[in-house]
């Protein structure tokens, strides 16, 4: 049976997202409009920033009963004890997260449009994969395109599927009866004005 928090809307925090004081007041938003999962995702932020706004996360989705997912960075997870990590190409096997982050560690793996990559994930023990883009995305525009139909066929592996890329609460839907476990969201829901609204309108997709 699938975490209940591996189910639902997957909020990613965005880059440039201000004092770890802001950006915690952002995801509270997000986490008030249904979040299950929340990933810390900063790629230009020194490493004191970084641990900084990790801890802030951290603390305010432990009150929240929400698990934190570190991206691409393994030390940082280990360091701030999150709840998991998520792995991109150049980052560790998940073995290796595991044997660091523990046996209940939430481990995710990207897969971009390849289902062998996927198949290896869920055989080195990851927790869920992550398929995308599916749709033209602002945070990754040059990012490899996915076929929903890549969604059905991941079924086989029994892993919680996590769709990303260029979701909206108009075509996400479509996703979910695809295959997708999870919608990862970014500029969906944080940069809209009205944060835990954006969150809510991805998070009813699956009542």
């Amino acid at each position: 049976m699938t975490p209940h928090h591996l189910n639902g809307l997957y909020a990613i925090t965005p880059n440039a997202a201000g004092s770890p004081e802001s950006l915690a007041a952002q995801v509270v938003l997000a986490i008030q409009g249904g979040a299950r999962l929340v990933q810390y995702r900063d790629k230009y932020a020194t490493d004191q920033a970084r641990h900084d706004q990790g801890e802030a996360l951290l603390r305010l989705c432990r009150n929240a009963g929400v698990p934190l997912i570190i991206n691409d960075d393994l030390q940082l997870a280990c360091d701030l004890s999150a709840d998991g990590v998520h792995l991109g190409r150049d980052d560790p096997d998940p073995r290796q997260a595991r044997a660091q982050l523990g046996a209940t560690a939430i481990i995710g793996v990207s897969c971009y449009n390849d289902l062998a990559l996927a198949e290896s994930a869920a055989a080195a023990g990851a927790s869920y994969v992550a398929f995308g883009s599916f749709f033209p995305s602002v945070t990754k525009p040059h990012a490899v395109r996915a076929d929903q139909a890549l969604l059905t066929k991941a079924r086989q592996l029994d892993l919680p599927c996590v769709a990303i890329g260029g979701i909206t609460p108009h075509n996400g839907r479509a996703l979910i009866t695809a295959g997708a476990a999870m919608l990862a969201v970014v500029s969906g829901v944080f940069d809209q004005p009205d944060i835990a609204a954006a969150a809510r309108s991805y998070s009813n997709l699956f009542a």
